[in-house]
């Protein structure tokens, strides 16, 4: 009940982000399961590395914000796995139908305890803004950066 009382203390724009939200990570974890990376990837731009970040509006500042915190909020809650990379391609959807431009990165991290372990994180950008998979991203090294929309 604590969950539904959560949920109608919300802001009518943070219900709207919250179900969008919702229902965008299912989508994409299902696309995940159904379709190849490359193929969801396709109408991105590719790139090896970044370094020209233009900051955001602050209009387009508080939206991203917006949207980022939905989108934690709403992977907290769904029955399925809504790990970094369903919520980075999340966010990318989200954002991009705002007209908000951003990145996101894959990133690799070798278990030193093991000579085969790696592990694999996703973390979305906006401007200067971390939006979503932001916790210990520093530790990553970044094999992969796809852009959307203009800066």
């Amino acid at each position: 009940m604590g969950k539904v009382k959560k949920f109608f203390a919300l802001s009518g724009e943070e219900k709207k982000l919250f179900v969008e939200a919702y229902v965008t990570l299912g989508l994409m974890r299902a696309a995940l399961l159904v379709f190849s990376f490359k193929h969801l990837t396709h109408s991105l731009e590719h790139q090896k590395n970044i370094s020209d970040i233009k900051p955001l509006s602050d209009q387009n500042r508080q939206s991203a914000m917006a949207v980022g915190k939905a989108i934690i909020r709403a992977a907290a809650y769904t029955p399925w796995e809504s790990a970094c990379l369903v919520q980075s391609l999340t966010a990318q959807r989200m954002l991009q139908k705002r007209g908000i431009p951003g990145v996101f990165y894959l990133g690799v991290l070798k278990d030193n305890g093991s000579e085969e372990k790696i592990n694999a994180h996703a973390w979305s950008q906006c401007g200067d803004m971390i939006i979503t998979g932001g916790k210990g991203h520093e530790a990553f090294t970044v094999l992969s950066v796809f852009r959307w929309g203009k800066e």
